[in-house]
């Protein structure tokens, strides 16, 4: 699976970079004239959605990157005509290398967590800033030669080489955090940074940098509704699809397509030996598997420690082979348990009355390296002549139970002409 595959673009890209782009048309072809007034109504409405929202949905991030954003341009607008000369010059390129600084200082706070000492922290720092913007770019200061020094000899953008260097090293921290998470609040933030540095090069407090900074305040409101559409549709610890996007799939699916049931072997089992933590180590070992499966699968997560894979288009016959490749993948996986303690060895007494004169579980057995081998079953069913989609999951359910009472870690079709089969694996199943 390659890095840059058609969903990663898309979680890059969309809503942010497509509300760039079409912002990005509107302003330099002026298909759209607004008046000064206008245009400030506009302005400030948009920072002002972005901060209710912030602040509605308790993410630190936005809040502050939309208040650096308005401190920047009403800092920006003070000094007027005089921008990009003398004491002006200053506080531009002071601003140029303190907003990137900024937005990087944002991605250590942890998110929707409005702690009182964040907010003094950051308030702090802004407060700083800002007087240290209003010191040093007055009139009867010196400039500050490191503002602008030259890198590059026959430089022709307006930002200063090491504000554009810092911009550069912003960027890529921020790409690299959304392209490790895939969430909706570093997607903001990155393209916000990035439309905050088209804003600078434009002027600042310009007309066309005015309406940038409006550009990147609303990448960062969207970014809040994009947020809320992720928790209801993705699955907060695997970062598959939920059950509630599975249900709208399910509902537009149409003949020919295969469904798949997967469920992880003795999850149950790893929970109560391991504990919980280790548990979800599980399911996001699996999850990330199952991203990756081929043949044109399409993931969710549906229960506990239950996934459901959705084929358009494709029969039984078609994706057999991707659901072994899957199967084999996770096998072959060493899952290295988190350091704690192993509850097999700590009993407790409730636990030896609960199980007294019952038949004892048998647990994951964990190999002296301190890695744990997991291992899935899957059920394997198709579309049929005038069969609901309902009937379709329940067979592939009904062929995963088959293949758990057949010894786990294998495949099971509900087909009377095609026997499910188990491919050898190189350890035995013991999760």
């Amino acid at each position: 699976m390659t890095l840059w595959n058609r969903a990663t673009l898309q979680s890059v890209l969309v809503p942010g970079g497509l509300i760039l782009a079409v912002a990005s048309l509107f302003i330099q072809h002026s298909w759209i004239t607004l008046s000064p007034s206008a245009l400030t109504f506009s302005y400030y409405a948009v920072f002002i959605a972005a901060l209710v929202l912030s602040l509605r949905f308790r993410s630190l991030r936005i809040v502050f990157g939309a208040a650096t954003l308005l401190l920047a341009q009403y800092a920006l607008t003070a000094k007027g005509p005089v921008l990009h000369s003398g004491a002006g010059r200053t506080a531009f390129e002071a601003i140029a290398l303190l907003v990137p600084l900024d937005f990087v200082l944002l991605t250590l706070l942890p998110e929707r967590t409005l702690r009182r000492d964040h907010l003094v922290g950051i308030a702090a720092v802004l407060f700083f800033q800002s007087t240290f913007v209003a010191v040093f770019a007055r009139p009867d200061q010196p400039e500050w030669s490191l503002l602008h020094f030259a890198f590059f000899h026959s430089y022709k953008l307006r930002l200063p080489q090491p504000a554009l260097l810092m911009f550069g090293a912003a960027l890529g921290i921020l790409l690299w955090r959304l392209l490790r998470s895939h969430k909706a609040i570093d997607h903001g933030m990155f393209w916000s940074l990035l439309t905050a540095c088209i804003a600078l090069e434009a002027g600042g407090s310009s007309k066309s940098g005015t309406a940038y900074f409006a550009v990147a305040g609303l990448i960062l409101a969207s970014s809040i509704i994009e947020n809320s559409y992720s928790l209801a549709y993705r699955d907060e610890l695997t970062g598959l699809r939920s059950r509630r996007a599975f249900n709208d799939a399910v509902a537009l699916l149409k003949p020919p397509y295969a469904i798949a049931a997967v469920d992880i072997d003795h999850f149950k089992s790893i929970n109560d030996t391991y504990g919980h933590d280790s548990g979800d180590q599980v399911l996001r070992l699996v999850a990330s598997r199952l991203a990756a499966v081929s043949g044109g699968g399409e993931p969710y997560r549906v229960g506990g420690e239950e996934f459901t894979i959705l084929f358009p288009g494709r029969n039984a016959q078609d994706i057999f082979a991707h659901l072994e490749m899957l199967r084999m993948n996770i096998e072959s996986c060493s899952f290295r348990l988190r350091k704690g303690e192993d509850r097999r060895q700590t009993p407790r007494e409730s636990d030896r009355r609960a199980t007294a004169g019952k038949a004892k579980v048998r647990a994951p057995a964990r190999p002296a390296s301190g890695a744990l081998s997991v291992t899935v079953s899957i059920g394997i069913a198709e579309s049929r002549s005038n069969a609901r989609v309902e009937q379709v999951i329940a067979q592939a359910d009904k062929a995963l139970y088959t293949a758990k009472q057949g010894g786990r870690n294998r495949i099971e079709v509900a087909s009377a002409e095609k026997k499910g089969r188990r491919t050898k694996a190189s350890k035995p199943a013991q999760t």
